[in-house]
């Protein structure tokens, strides 16, 4: 498979940048989901998907060319602890893509939606390891498992994602470099699988475990089926930084998809600060001149700030 084939290049022949959606969870959650559970996301799968739809409808709407789906926190681990067995736990991770499919094929049957888009791509999330946990160790890094036993973590989810028909794999939130390889590693078990893989990052210049950003970049160079890379969960003041490291340490596409910019008390368990649409359009502008292709939003942003970054990109 071709990176014309896997679907981006098109994107980035006829765009400046191609427009990511934004979160999926602090979206259910403004829309009434309790997820408080470690589950997160994925107990949506279970007892509201037809909102998991709406939501990747919204965004579409909003004008972004991807839909990241809900799949993050959905793992065989994950789902045990609810009693579900294995193939119930499949269902759902398959049930995930098949929704955010369905969202985009219904928004493109409408030919009003066809007219200065490209057909929208469907990206299977693949939380990490540490999201599993649930301890917030995709924020820190330092497992306690090796890059084989990273691989059979992610091994068989990967499969039933995989299996469900999603344009590409979205690897996100990776903590560090040894999880990244891992992932990188595990899509040569299938040839045609393509996918990008994205960092989160504790400062304008390493990832959550303390890695320079530039040097995880550089290990993935050589993987061709990782398409682009970049970072997400992140807060927007480090991206120009971490971009500017970035651009030199490999020639893949770049791509960011930060955090709103609130700040969030895990005490409270709140989220502190303003969301600005505008404003968040106005640092992405600042993002593509410093490099990045693929940008979109992660934790806290939502239609809103796709629709006004949207309607930047495609001026």
């Amino acid at each position: 498979m071709s990176l014309n084939e896997a679907g981006l290049l098109p994107f980035l022949q006829q765009q400046a940048v191609m427009v990511l959606d934004g979160a999926l969870a602090t979206e259910l959650e403004a829309r009434g989901c309790d997820l408080n559970d470690p589950l997160w996301s994925a107990r949506v799968l279970i007892e509201q998907p037809a909102l998991i739809r709406q939501v990747h409808a919204d965004y579409f709407s909003a004008g972004a060319d991807v839909a990241t789906t809900a799949s993050y926190q959905a793992t065989f681990e994950g789902f045990a602890r609810r009693g579900l067995d294995h193939e119930a736990a499949a269902g759902l991770m398959r049930r995930a893509v098949e929704l955010a499919r369905e969202a985009r094929d219904a928004f493109w049957a409408e030919p009003a939606h066809r007219a200065g888009r490209l057909k929208p791509l469907v990206a299977a999330s693949v939380g990490p390891y540490g999201a599993m946990l649930a301890d917030g160790s995709e924020y820190r890094g330092d497992y306690a498992l090796d890059e084989e036993g990273l691989m059979a973590f992610h091994r068989p989810r990967m499969a039933e994602l995989l299996a469900a028909g999603p344009d590409l794999l979205a690897c996100e939130t990776v903590p560090c470099l040894s999880e990244a390889r891992a992932l990188a590693r595990l899509l040569g078990e299938f040839p045609q699988a393509r996918a990008w893989i994205s960092f989160s990052c504790r400062d304008g210049r390493h990832n959550s475990q303390g890695e320079l950003l530039a040097d995880c970049l550089a290990a993935l160079e050589g993987f061709d089926q990782v398409l682009a890379v970049g970072l997400n969960c992140t807060a927007p003041g480090f991206v120009p930084e971490l971009l500017q490291s970035a651009r030199s340490a490999t020639s893949k596409p770049l791509l960011v998809y930060p955090n709103s910019g609130e700040h969030y008390d895990p005490n409270g368990k709140c989220w502190h600060g303003e969301r600005d649409p505008q404003a968040f359009a106005s640092a992405a502008r600042g993002w593509q001149q410093a490099g990045a292709r693929l940008i979109g939003g992660c934790c806290r942003t939502s239609p809103a700030d796709i629709a006004a970054l949207a309607a930047w990109a495609r001026t």
